[in-house]
């Protein structure tokens, strides 16, 4: 009975070390797959940005395997289209919120009721924009670019004269990149009411250049 019983001990000792070792391996594999799970979505979101969410989530809505279709972007909107949709969102919240900086920081009339203008004209068209976009299932951006942010953070830094002349300087830079893009839109989008859009903003954005242009041509002879 002995010498059975203590080759059955042992074996059984064994065993267990060898399942103990298993079930330990184990959990080591699972901890480094979910470990790299959690490393792999943290290097995605790093230097992300409102704009590329966005982008990326319309690039979602525009495959054709996604299961609701309720929630796909028309096949009449080009990616083209959607980036449009996306930059101009950016551009107009930039544009509103430096207006509502100058119009606390300036004490010059010209820029104030310059400031005035955009913030009317461009809150109505980024109205316009939501609209369009809510009808088309195209995500817009909530929030600047870390790039913009640093633009209003640098002109929040300005004071006088100073930060009058930067700020002009900033309208009319912006604008002219921005009705670059407009005319593009209006002359090659491929959704008619983007399109439209488009067509239909330029005059506005081609007057708010110009009274730009005055008013830095203006701050130079002073």
């Amino acid at each position: 009975m002995n010498g059975c019983s203590k080759p059955g001990r042992a074996g059984g000792t064994a065993f267990e070390l060898v399942k103990s070792n298993a079930l330990n391996m184990k959990s080591l594999l699972n901890y480094l797959v979910i470990g790299s799970f959690i490393l792999g979505g943290v290097g995605c979101n790093s230097g992300s940005d409102s704009a590329e969410a966005a982008k990326d989530s319309n690039a979602v809505k525009m495959d054709s395997t996604a299961p609701d279709s309720t929630k796909m972007i028309p096949a009449t909107v080009s990616k083209a289209d959607q980036d449009f949709a996306v930059n101009t969102a950016i551009a107009g919240m930039t544009e509103i919120q430096a207006a509502q900086m100058a119009e606390q920081k300036t004490k010059a009339k010209d820029v104030k009721e310059y400031a005035e203008m955009m913030v009317t004209d461009h809150t109505a068209a980024a109205d316009k924009l939501k609209t369009i976009a809510t009808q088309k299932n195209i995500t817009l951006p909530s929030t600047l670019t870390p790039e913009a942010q640093k633009d209003l953070d640098n002109l929040q830094q300005e004071t006088g004269n100073k930060f009058d002349k930067d700020y002009m300087a900033m309208m009319v830079s912006d604008h002219k990149k921005v009705i670059g893009a407009f005319e593009n839109e209006s002359k090659n989008g491929s959704d008619a009411d983007i399109r439209a859009f488009a067509d239909s903003t330029l005059h506005t954005l081609r007057m708010h250049l110009e009274k730009a242009e005055m008013c830095q041509k203006m701050m130079k002879k002073m």
